[in-house]
């Protein structure tokens, strides 16, 4: 495309993860190189309100003023292919040629803003609907990974209805198929957001309705004794590559939302330290489960390993971007700089819509058997 590339990046959202992704916006904005784009700041309330300006980022994380600001949005129309104002008495949208959308867990990670973004035909950077959704899922993420033949952790789940009013028949499913310490988890949400570690039986219960608290449906992992958490960075289409594996070593006693932005202790080593066999299954499987969900544009894969296994986690359609994510830092181990990732997931994003623009969307029958 001659000239710059106007670049919508949206961000904030109606998500327990709201404040990771300003974050996310704010290295990102700060990275694009501003002789090939102009950035379209997209901002997105906790209550739902589309917002466009250059102050859309510096509103939202001071919480100040966005209620004032003139609501911008898009429309599942596709020949607008931008932001529409709402009370702009007509006119012609802001065009955007390609977004990239930092919205983290509900309503942006899960397929739904994709969803959207497809309507409208607007390139988009990251997962397709499918992808988003199967990766923003847990549970179905692991049905999907074992199908695949991918080895994952022992778990259970159970809908958050019964975990609030039959915790003890949940306690029974938990103690039948699992062994403590467990991890329990909301199905739909990241940045380990309402997750919690129970060690014995009497913790159970208030996790249960801890994780019941931010999603229909809640996961119970059984921990793994001795494990590290590696992490792997996948960047693609039809073709995807993996980073070099990166070990993420919490501070607190997992990687809680805590250890993961706030206090500022957790260490992450980069490339990790793994035997060179050991290193190459670990990317071999991000891959495969790259593949497995049909995913696209990126993700970051995490695994829990120790001395004679490699456990399968899950996979992050729109990982973390800010100064401290670990996906852009392992591809920057691998020789790709975050200024040049972000020209690649541009690409990639381009390369995909023309693909899916070139397919077939309508069908000539032989009669017009519909008018009868």
């Amino acid at each position: 495309m001659p000239g710059k590339l106007r670049v919508g990046i949206i961000f904030g959202g109606r998500s327990g993860e709201h404040e990771v992704s300003l974050v996310s916006a704010t290295s990102v904005i700060a990275a694009l190189d501003p002789a090939k784009y102009e950035v379209v700041p997209i901002g997105i309330t906790p209550g739902g309100r589309w917002i466009s300006s250059a102050r859309a980022l510096g509103m939202l994380k001071e919480k100040a003023g966005p209620e004032a600001e003139p609501e911008k949005f898009l429309v599942p129309e596709p020949n607008r292919k931008g932001l529409v104002s709402l009370n702009g008495g007509g006119g012609s949208p802001q065009s955007l040629d390609v977004v990239i959308p930092l919205v983290h867990g509900t309503y942006g990670e899960d397929g739904t803003l994709q969803g959207l973004l497809e309507l409208a035909n607007i390139p988009y950077v990251g997962a397709g609907v499918l992808a988003s959704a199967v990766g923003m899922d847990k549970i179905v993420q692991k049905m999907v990974f074992t199908t695949a033949g991918l080895p994952v952790v022992k778990y259970c789940w159970a809908y958050a209805d019964l975990c609030r009013t039959r915790p003890g028949t949940v306690r029974a499913s938990v103690e039948k198929s699992l062994r403590y310490p467990v991890f329990v988890k909301p199905a739909n949400t990241g940045s380990s957001v309402g997750i919690s570690k129970v060690h014995a039986r009497r913790e159970l219960a208030p996790a249960l309705l801890e994780a019941a608290g931010y999603d229909r449906k809640v996961i119970i992992e059984e921990g793994v004794r001795d494990a590290r958490e590696i992490e792997c960075s996948v960047l693609g289409n039809d073709d995807p590559v993996a980073s070099v594996p990166g070990e993420v070593v919490p501070s607190n006693e997992f990687y809680d939302y805590d250890a993961k932005y706030v206090d500022g202790k957790s260490r992450a080593v980069i490339p990790a330290p793994l035997p060179a066999a050991m290193a190459r299954t670990i990317r071999e499987f991000a891959v495969r489960a790259y593949r497995a969900i049909d995913c696209a544009g990126m993700a970051r894969v995490d695994f829990f390993v120790t001395k004679r296994r490699v456990l399968l986690n899950e996979v992050n359609t729109i990982p973390g971007f800010t100064a401290i994510s670990m996906y852009p830092k392992m591809w920057e181990a691998s020789g790709v700089p975050f200024r040049e990732l972000l020209d690649r997931l541009i690409a990639l994003a381009i390369e995909r819509h023309r693909e899916m623009n070139a397919r077939r969307t309508s069908y000539t029958p032989a009669k017009d058997w519909f008018r009868s």
